[in-house]
């Protein structure tokens, strides 16, 4: 019956275990790092290699991946694979290596940290005695629990069915094939994994009719917007190199910030007025990881068609990590595939956070390396501290609306309505009040609030 009760929450677009959320606690897991010997090669016209990530790196993800829904990871192990065996994956001694630490520590959940097909995923719960999940499948647990809005609900479960798609197996016992036909010789039916396939496939229809609405209206909100024309700052970068701490220091919001990978699921946006007056809408988006499945990134297209419509991307980086730099490419990557060009410097700003955890000596060696690089030096931050942030509210200011110029402006008496925008516009140096009731004014301001200075002026002059 177990296995029955499996299916029908497959067939419901919802995973058939929840790992992490028993009453009696945090589910005991192993967590394995398979490392194969073959060089991974890049998905770009010149077919470079990509960057190798450290095991070490790559087995402190695959933790922190498993801790981000609660489970405890009792063990965990970093594997060479030098032949990956198409059964399993694994060789056939490590497989039992494991069975074993498996029933020595009453693990109930095994995390391969790679993608498995469906036959490699059977065959190891088979051998293991437990449940198995693969990198892809653990990622989409942690986005089940991290959704909080209608939009994200709908894409996680959008992105599970694809990924059950390929997974069901012949788990019924109580109905092997159905009958079509009438009476007693009428022809067999289509057998119960077809039927659970159709209304997989019936339920997927469904989630992205639901989903195109969603997406209609966000293009109906980015309208208004653009009715009211708020430059749009998209803040995207691998998972936990602090987003939201950053979103939370620009904007003096209070999105969840934690040391835990995917925080933060669904967009938030804000608008934010910066220093000279410059008003644009911020927006704080899903972190990045390496390997994202592509369905789940066709499933996220609508949260991040905020980043493909952004006039600025800010690439952020934990500059600390030791992986940043393969951290990096595999952000670069995914906006690629999304259309953005992280190359082009004037709608990419990088952006390198947690530069507090850096000695003086890595600090200015890392940003002398940068500078001599094509992309330009990067703004150096800390999210955590505030060193920085001036600088780069700057910098967004000067994209968004030009240099900083210096005006002179006399407001007469009619026009003094004007005053109290130029001081929220820009930076007043100076006034001085005139015998005829005029004031002269001089201030910086960014060559967007000139032109809307003498806009309104000659306004006000018409008028």
């Amino acid at each position: 019956m177990a296995r029955e009760k499996d299916a029908d929450a497959t067939v419901r677009g919802k995973p058939a275990h929840h790992p992490g959320t028993e009453a009696k606690g945090p589910t005991r897991a192993v967590v394995i790092v398979p490392v194969l010997t073959r060089q991974p090669r890049g998905d770009d016209d010149t077919n470079r290699p990509r960057l190798t990530r450290s095991a070490d790196a790559r087995r402190d993800e695959a933790v922190g991946l498993a801790r981000a829904i609660n489970l405890d990871p009792i063990h965990t192990a970093v594997v060479t694979v030098n032949d990956p065996r198409p059964a399993t994956l694994l060789g056939s001694g490590k497989v039992e290596e494991f069975a074993e630490i498996v029933k020595e520590g009453h693990a109930k959940l095994v995390i391969v940290d790679h993608p498995l097909t469906p036959v490699q995923q059977r065959n190891l719960e088979k051998e293991l005695n437990a449940k198995v999940l693969d990198r892809t499948g653990l990622i989409l647990e942690i986005f089940g629990e991290r959704a909080r809005t209608k939009e994200g609900t709908l894409q996680v479960e959008l992105a599970h069915l694809n990924y059950q798609k390929g997974r069901l197996v012949r788990s019924w016992t109580h109905l092997e094939r159905q009958r079509g036909g009438a009476g007693f010789l009428g022809g067999p039916g289509e057998t119960q994994i077809e039927s659970d396939r159709r209304q997989l496939q019936e339920k997927i229809i469904k989630l992205k009719h639901e989903l195109e609405t969603v997406r209609r209206t966000r293009d109906l909100h980015r309208a208004k917007r653009k009715k009211v024309p708020f430059p749009v700052v998209a803040i995207v970068g691998y998972t936990n190199a602090g987003k939201s701490t950053l979103f939370n220091r620009l904007t003096g919001a209070d999105v969840l910030a934690q040391d835990m990978l995917f925080a933060t699921l669904d967009p938030t946006l804000r608008r934010v007025r910066l220093p000279h007056g410059t008003p644009i809408i911020l927006s704080d988006t899903v972190g990045f990881i390496s390997d994202l499945p592509t369905h789940l990134i066709a499933a996220f297209r609508a949260t991040l068609e905020e980043v493909v419509e952004a006039d600025l991307v800010l690439h952020l980086r934990d500059i600390s990590d030791p992986d940043t730099a393969a951290q990096a490419e595999d952000v670069e990557r995914i906006l690629a595939d999304l259309g953005v060009d992280a190359g082009d410097t004037k709608r990419v700003i990088e952006v390198w956070n947690k530069v507090d955890l850096l000695d003086e000596g890595n600090r200015s060696r890392l940003l002398a390396d940068a500078a001599d690089g094509s992309k330009g030096p990067p703004i150096a931050v800390s999210a955590v501290t505030g060193e920085g942030i001036d600088a780069l509210k700057a910098i967004i200011e000067t994209r968004m609306a030009g240099e900083l110029e210096n005006l002179t402006v006399t407001i007469e008496p009619a026009q003094f309505g004007l005053v109290d925008w130029l001081y929220r516009n820009g930076d007043v140096v100076s006034r001085a009040d005139n015998d005829d009731g005029s004031a002269t004014i001089s201030l910086k301001a960014t060559q967007s609030a000139r032109e809307e200075i003498e806009s309104r002026l000659r306004r006000k002059n018409q008028g």
